[in-house]
């Protein structure tokens, strides 16, 4: 109550002083674009780390909070989505360079530095901006409100999820201070207490309410105006959006400053986070939002940046219906997010769009791709088994994934496809990273109980247990990762099949599954009990049913049952038997247990078969057999560059990673390769020369 008193009172004073008299609104706002240029060096990472001179160069976070909650009250007269006013902003306003006085009286800009930031595109070398005469308040108003958000609500948001992490260790440490009854629990305590109250008043000066409803509202309207000028709009009317979007040649987002969309993200993540009952509340709103995240999610010509691409699929999870809130009682507390959801009328271009990023942030050309990509692919999971479960998303998924079946060889790979090469990449990274990590989990606690760091210095135990706790951190987070590519190979191979069954994928799929049911069922498994399985998210038993589902899934493919013994380093039958026993001792339904041990004895009369096959065709020579494998071929090809036969199914593999000739590195993609029609001859006679042969020995022996 007396924030809104506070935040009108200050509102009220700006608007008088604008309206007042046309040099009053002048050096009101050089007062505010000077304020807001002096103070361009909050969001800079060294602000954050060194508090002492922060707060001595740069104005509080308070100030930051209530003039941008007093210029959001003067953006609501524009901030609807159909509002006539919206759509004359003037982007080309952010990209005037140094004016002088005279300049910004006549033509209405008072902020500066603006042509410094990255805008959402790269501006065409002879793309020339159309500066306007002057420029309206609507514009110069959206401009300024956008950048003391950015500048104030976008630190403090940070700020809030720091302070809670260090609530979260700190609380951590409390309890096991006081379980060792230790002096620093006290000392743990207060830390606790101080850090609480910044903590919740924080929180509260932030979920104002009339605060976070104008910021919705000019949130909401910031959607339906950059989605506007995405496709290009010049008029006064919004036009509807329609796929596949128009070609705009000489975009006005090369002028839209990165922040007026990271602004928009970070407040939908702010709201799932901290203020969740606003966004059902506000339902309606946010199918121009999904707009939003469905024109620029996937698009590198709308939107540049990799980084940003992808906290739009965070915008996206935030805004959805979560899974966890759809199933407690209070049903109507996702009812109208879900109505949105189901039915969004571009869904399948919206399920194309999470895709597309999920693949494109494996090549953002950051020297921290590696790692950061799981982070960024984090919220994706939620959404794709969300979308799975709706029927119009789920078909436009596996629309996708018959035209990657169509068309495995095409110059560049199918979306899918790639999607799925790199799901299986993550699944077998993580989930082995996991495996190593609870090892040396299991290692120290071993250590621990005996005793053996009793005799260690308190320095050393010191160094002892924070090895523990970061290995414990790190498991904790391969594990959860592991589960959730784990869990979506499981949902997704329930109905798309042929392209796990292909050649290409088949045998990675296989040798990915029974490499971890040895580590999760075989005589490895006792190397991962670690104490407690749910402080380090490690759920053995989902993972054993979820690799039973997609053996399950892809079971009724012949050609997919004779891959599986062609795994020689992790497949046997002793493998399947102990798989079906943990089945049966982690209480699976009766069918299942039955199906896969079906499918086991299916896969092991298979096998047999191959091994008599293998020793007739053991002294292959040199030239049938695949160099990078080491396989008898079976659809040799030619290698363009290098002049090299290798098989078919080992180069599309090694493509969909890496499009270069493994030999000698230069580029190449699938439509260049050449079939060895001739060596293919040269094996098939050699092969029935071979049967024959065995065929005419066996008789002899019977005879």
């Amino acid at each position: 109550q007396f924030m809104a008193q506070f935040h009108e009172k200050i509102y009220q004073m700006l608007k008088n002083l604008l309206q007042l008299s046309p040099e009053t609104k002048h050096r009101t706002l050089s007062w505010l674009g000077n304020c807001l240029h002096a103070n361009a060096g909050r969001t800079k990472i060294w602000a954050n780390q060194m508090p002492e001179i922060f707060f001595q160069m740069y104005a509080s976070d308070a100030f930051f909070l209530n003039l941008g909650a007093a210029l959001l009250k003067l953006c609501q007269p524009f901030c609807k989505p159909r509002s006539p006013k919206l759509l004359t902003f003037n982007p080309t306003y952010c990209a005037l360079k140094e004016l002088n006085e005279e300049e910004r009286r006549s033509k209405n800009v008072h902020m500066k530095g603006l042509e410094k930031e990255t805008c959402l595109i790269p501006a065409l070398s002879e793309q020339e901006p159309q500066f306007a005469n002057s420029y309206n308040l609507v514009t110069e108003n959206l401009v300024l409100t956008q950048y003391t958000l950015h500048l104030g609500f976008h630190r403090l948001h940070d700020q809030m999820v720091k302070i809670n992490q260090s609530l979260h260790r700190l609380q951590v440490a409390w309890r096991e201070a006081q379980q060792s009854s230790s002096p620093a629990a006290d000392s743990l305590r207060e830390q606790f207490e101080r850090l609480m109250t910044i903590y919740l008043s924080t929180k509260t000066a932030m979920t104002e309410p009339q605060m976070l409803q104008n910021c919705l509202n000019l949130q909401v309207s910031m959607a339906v105006l950059l989605v506007q000028l995405a496709v290009g709009n010049q008029g006064s009317e919004p036009l509807e959006l329609s796929f596949p979007l128009p070609q705009v040649e000489h975009s006005a987002l090369a002028y839209v400053p990165e922040f007026f969309a990271d602004n928009l993200g970070d407040f939908f993540i702010f709201l799932r986070r901290f203020a969740d009952d606003i966004l059902e509340t506000s339902a309606d709103s946010l199918e121009h939002i999904l707009h939003f995240v469905t024109v620029f999610m996937g698009d590198v010509e709308r939107m540049k940046n990799p980084h940003l691409r992808a906290k739009l699929a965070e915008v996206l999870e935030a805004v959805m219906p979560h899974l966890d809130q759809a199933q407690s009682p209070l049903v109507s507390s996702v009812f109208h997010r879900k109505r949105v959801f189901c039915s969004y009328q571009h869904a399948a271009h919206l399920a194309e769009a999470l895709i597309k990023v999920f693949v494109d942030i494996e090549f953002t050309g950051d020297p921290h791709q590696f790692e950061q990509k799981f982070n960024y692919r984090r919220p994706m999971y939620p959404i794709l088994r969300y979308m799975w479960d709706t029927d119009s998303y789920r078909d436009s998924i596996k629309a996708l994934a018959d035209y990657a079946s169509e068309n495995l060889e095409a110059m560049n790979p199918p979306l899918f496809l790639r999607f799925l090469n790199l799901l299986m990449n993550d699944a077998i990274f993580l989930l082995d990273e996991a495996i190593q990590y609870l090892s040396k989990i299991k290692v120290q606690q071993i250590e621990k109980d005996r005793g053996e760091w009793d005799s260690l210095s308190p320095e050393a135990r010191r160094e002892k247990e924070s090895s523990l706790q970061m290995f414990g951190q790190l498991a904790r987070f391969h594990n959860i990762m592991s589960n959730e590519t784990i869990g979506t190979l499981a949902f997704l191979t329930s109905e798309i099949k042929s392209l796990f069954v292909h050649p290409f994928l088949a045998e990675r799929i296989i040798s990915m599954l029974n490499y971890f049911l040895q580590h999760l069922v075989g005589p490895k498994m006792g190397a991962l009990k670690v104490k407690d399985f749910s402080e380090f998210d490690f759920k053995p038993q989902q993972l054993v049913s979820d690799i039973c589902t997609i053996y399950l899934n892809l079971g009724d493919e012949e050609n997919f049952c004779a891959t599986v013994p062609k795994d020689g380093r992790s497949y046997s039958p002793t493998l399947f038997a102990q798989t079906v026993r943990v089945l049966k001792k982690i209480n699976k339904p009766g069918n299942m247990i039955v199906s896969f041990s079906n499918l086991a004895e299916r896969i092991k009369s298979l096998a047999d078969r191959q091994q008599q096959e293998e020793e007739t065709y053991a002294d292959a020579c040199d030239e049938f057999l695949d160099p990078i494998m080491s396989t008898l071929m079976s659809d040799p090809v030619i290698l363009p560059s290098s002049r090299v036969t290798v098989d078919r199914s080992t180069i599309a593999r090694h493509l969909l990673s890496d499009q270069t000739d493994p030999f000698n590195r230069s580029p190449l993609t699938m439509d260049q390769i050449r079939p060895n029609t001739e060596l293919k001859e040269k094996i098939q006679r050699w092969l029935a020369e071979r049967k024959k042969q065995k065929e005419e020995d066996l008789e002899d022996t019977l005879n």
